[in-house]
């Protein structure tokens, strides 16, 4: 008879926790996994998931394989003046999505995206509420959720460009050109 109750923490409960984010994720998309549940999926205590991860950003870009901790690149956005938010934004993603690994996997999650509901939506809930909202938040709650949008069409649309269709002038930019170019954009609709 096995026992009852959580399963004690091992070598490999990390690895469980993300293989039942990954399930809760696809079941319920971001807005509707909760840490609490990915515990009850994954028979962990939640204790042990905040053990593992510092929060729902952290388990969500584990499960999706991202190359680098979202809220540490968001923290780092807005660590500059609001009136150079659009910059910073398309600074730190391009200095994240331009190395060899974060290529791969910006490339991966947009094509998957592009072509399957479920990845699109949750792609979608991310983006709009821990990376695009939190930074059209810093200059105000005004039409926030529609800013968001905005900046995230235009972040989205660069990526795209740039890492899947591979478009001349985009793709083979240097990223200060991008910036330049794309930031007063960004800073456009933040400022809206």
């Amino acid at each position: 008879m096995s026992p009852r109750g959580r399963r004690p923490a091992g070598e490999d409960a990390r690895a469980q926790i993300v293989e039942a984010a990954r399930a809760e994720l696809a079941a319920k998309g971001y807005d509707g996994t909760s840490l609490r549940g990915v515990a009850r999926a994954a028979g962990v205590d939640p204790a042990l998931v905040h053990h593992y991860f510092d929060g729902k950003t952290a388990v969500f870009a584990a499960a999706m394989e991202v190359p680098f901790d979202p809220r540490v690149v968001v923290d780092r956005i807005l660590d500059v003046p609001d009136d150079r938010l659009g910059e910073s934004l398309v600074r730190g993603f391009l200095h994240v999505w331009d190395n060899p690994e974060g290529r791969e996997r910006i490339a991966a999650l947009l094509r998957s995206a592009a072509t399957h509901d479920d990845p699109m939506t949750l792609l979608r809930q991310f983006l709009l509420h821990e990376v695009f909202g939190r930074v059209a938040a810093r200059v105000g709650p005004r039409d926030l959720e529609r800013r968001a949008a905005l900046v995230a069409t235009q972040m989205i649309g660069l990526a795209f460009a740039r890492y899947v269709a591979g478009l001349p002038g985009v793709a083979d930019a240097e990223p200060d050109e991008l910036v330049a170019a794309v930031g007063p954009v960004i800073q456009r609709y933040l400022d809206l």
